[in-house]
């Protein structure tokens, strides 16, 4: 995919329920040593003539930032949350260490991706980003109706269970 007209920003309207673009939204996980807050800022970039929203992604371990990184995605009319690439900071001490595992689309052979389907069924496996390389993440729909639940949320039998795999 080198460039896709139905590709366009939606705002609020009709957000993918998986992976909803709206300004605002966040997501935090946990684990002992480390959080990662992701939140879908105001903020959008073009990229190959395509307005995208900007993810803003913080890693934090024992409470200090290891991870700073811009993502970039938009939804296509049909709902498919698209990954246009990423600025990835790993920091180290407060300051930038390295730019590693970032790319953007249309850049040194670079190319979109999607994210999260609007209608996944179990068997689809689908590219998830693609910069040969360095950003080859796939994914594959293993159930929707997965049963998990988290201190914030339980999803009842209506979860979207994909294993990330990388060639």
């Amino acid at each position: 995919l080198l460039f896709c007209p139905s590709l366009r920003r939606i705002a609020a309207k009709n957000p993918n329920p998986y992976f909803p673009l709206v300004p605002g939204t966040s997501w935090k996980y946990a684990s002992e040593d480390e959080t990662t807050e992701v939140t879908v800022t105001e903020d959008t970039i073009e990229i190959l003539g395509i307005e995208c929203f900007v993810v803003k992604d913080v890693v934090r371990e024992n409470g200090e930032v290891i991870e700073d990184t811009d993502d970039w995605f938009v939804q296509d009319k049909e709902g498919n949350v698209w990954y246009f690439g990423e600025l990835s900071m790993e920091l180290e001490d407060g300051v930038i260490a390295s730019l590693e595992g970032s790319w953007k689309s249309g850049e040194a052979g670079a190319k979109p991706g999607i994210i999260m389907k609007a209608s996944p069924e179990v068997g689809d496996v689908y590219r998830q980003e693609f910069f040969l390389g360095d950003a080859e993440d796939l994914a594959e729909v293993i159930s929707i109706t997965g049963d998990e639940e988290a201190p914030a949320a339980a999803c009842d039998g209506q979860c979207v269970v994909t294993r990330d795999f990388t060639p």
